[in-house]
């Protein structure tokens, strides 16, 4: 059987929900219905992307999709943030090669330091977006679990899943950025669908 697709387009975890006898906590009720029917629902959609160290794919990813959100006029339909799932970047800026790569399609990332995902973000957020599979590892690992399938991939809104390339290792900015785009492309796609049937 097809497990259910919320909102947010990601897929409900099996083995939660009214076939499973297991009642939805109020926050995963909410992301099943309109955000004018529930009062547990935010007016903005919220979304961390996250990384390893949050300083080149995460963070190409927070402004690669505010550029999209903006362009698209909704901005204020989303809040979008990034973090890491380490320490070892902490409060330094984006890495210089990715500052770079994202000014050639002139966004800028002015001000934004690397700080760490907290178990606090799995309540702030509705999605948390990882990188790669060792970034679903480590999320899973500080939020306690993902009891409202909030944790995705960003290329699984793509139809190429997987990792996202990780220039860290390959040098190679221009992969990360075509991956980045079309994940936050699809991203935005998914969820502002939703945003246009709810309002």
């Amino acid at each position: 059987m097809r497990p259910p697709v919320s909102r947010f387009g990601y897929l409900r975890k099996a083995g939660v929900g009214a076939m499973s006898g297991v009642k939805p906590s109020k926050s995963m009720r909410c992301l099943q219905v309109t955000k004018k029917s529930c009062k547990f629902a935010n007016a903005m959609i919220k979304i961390l992307f996250v990384c390893h160290g949050n300083i080149c794919r995460s963070p190409m990813a927070e402004f690669v999709m505010k550029d999209l959100v903006g362009k698209a006029g909704l901005t204020a339909d989303y809040l979008i943030a990034s973090a890491a799932t380490s320490t070892e970047e902490i409060g330094n800026e984006v890495y210089p090669p990715a500052r770079r790569k994202l000014a050639e399609h002139d966004i800028s990332c002015k001000g934004k330091t690397a700080r760490q995902m907290t178990r606090s973000d799995y309540d702030r957020y509705d999605l948390l977006i990882g990188m790669d599979t060792w970034n679903i590892r480590n999320m899973n690992r500080i939020c306690g679990g993902d009891p409202e399938g909030k944790i995705r991939m960003l290329m699984d809104y793509t139809d190429r899943p997987g990792d996202v390339a990780d220039p860290w290792y390959t040098g190679n900015f221009e992969a990360t950025w075509q991956d980045v785009l079309l994940g936050c492309q699809q991203l935005l796609a998914q969820t502002s669908k939703n945003l246009k049937t709810s309002k």
